[in-house]
């Protein structure tokens, strides 16, 4: 166990994560950033690195991967202690009322905790049609690590919400064909992006259901659609498919701590501070829920300095804290 004592720990290295280890270290805080992978990012460099991301202040348009680059680029300027590659198992609130974490590298000690874990482990909900164990597994996509790799390739996105429709939308000036196949006549996003999905060459193909899929000796895929609350059926073939139905997601790491934190649907409740039922704990990002909270990236990067400037006021009260930008020094 290291005899150093930290003031924050931020567990969890998605963007709300990384605001909040520089926006601690910009107040001087001994900040330590942990995460599980081994690089920074979270789920939105591992799953969406080329995604375009709207809802970030000043950010038209960003892709996952230079968001996260921008974020890397403005910890240098705070002084933070890294540890990656680095699972939390356990968190203990001690007798002094500090905390013990506990991780396959290592113990550490922390007077304050920021949890900004998101919804914890993630997987893609799977693509279950008939056909689907006889199809090579790299025509069925579902992640766009490279978008280069549909350059001219005739592609078949599944899903209606916004994810999907950016990733129809980031496809279509590489690959020769998109197809948008949703078991809806209506979208779920942004009004912004369906009105450019609906003057983009995008082929929406609504309301079909996929039913069965198979593949030809030449390597493309056929997917057999079937028209909701109609007997009409229509063959759809392409050379990828993306499958974009969302995602599982599971914070059962948690329930293996011994902090008894209040939960609302498996997210942890926070108070206006973004501190939990524990003194010392807080949580921000998509992992947790309070009245009107907006599951957002910028939602997230919004609730960091909140956290941070709640719990540096109750570990040095008579510390003078920058409360504007302005006032922040930057060496």
């Amino acid at each position: 166990m290291t005899d150093q004592l930290h003031d924050v720990s931020v567990i969890g290295g998605g963007p709300a994560g990384m605001f909040a280890a520089f926006y601690a270290g910009l107040h001087e805080l001994d900040t330590q950033l942990i995460e599980a992978l081994p690089q920074l990012g979270g789920q939105v460099r591992a799953l969406y690195p080329e995604k375009q991301i709207w809802d970030v202040a000043g950010k038209a348009g960003v892709t996952g991967e230079q968001l996260i680059s921008d974020l890397e680029e403005q910890l240098t300027h705070a002084k933070i202690n890294y540890q990656l590659s680095t699972k939390v198992t356990e968190v203990v609130k001690d007798q002094d009322g500090y905390f013990t974490i506990i991780s396959n590298q290592g113990n550490f000690r922390s007077k304050a905790i920021v949890i900004a874990m998101g919804n914890g482990a993630f997987a893609p909900r799977p693509f279950k049609v008939e056909g689907i164990e006889q199809v090579d597994e790299q025509r069925i996509n579902y992640f766009i690590q490279h978008k280069a790799q549909f350059k001219n390739q005739r592609v078949a996105v599944l899903g209606g919400g916004n994810s999907a429709m950016d990733m129809a939308l980031m496809l279509e000036p590489l690959a020769s064909e998109v197809y948008l196949v949703h078991r809806r006549d209506q979208f779920r996003g942004l009004p912004a992006t369906l009105t450019q999905l609906q003057e983009s060459r995008v082929h929406l193909q609504t309301p079909f259901l996929p039913k069965k899929i198979s593949q030809a000796e030449d390597g493309t895929v056929t997917l057999q659609l079937k028209k909701m609350r109609s007997d009409e059926e229509t063959l759809l073939n392409v050379d990828q498919v993306v499958v974009n139905y969302g995602f599982t997601s599971n914070n059962a790491a948690l329930n293996e701590w011994s902090l008894d934190l209040a939960t609302e649907r498996h997210l942890i409740k926070v108070d206006s501070t973004m501190m939990t039922s524990i003194e010392g704990v807080y949580a921000i990002g998509d992992g947790n829920t309070y009245p009107g909270k907006v599951p957002l990236i910028a939602s997230g990067l919004g609730e960091a300095p909140v956290a941070i400037n709640d719990l540096a006021k109750r570990l040095y009260p008579d510390k003078r804290m920058a409360t504007h930008s302005s006032s922040m020094k930057i060496k």
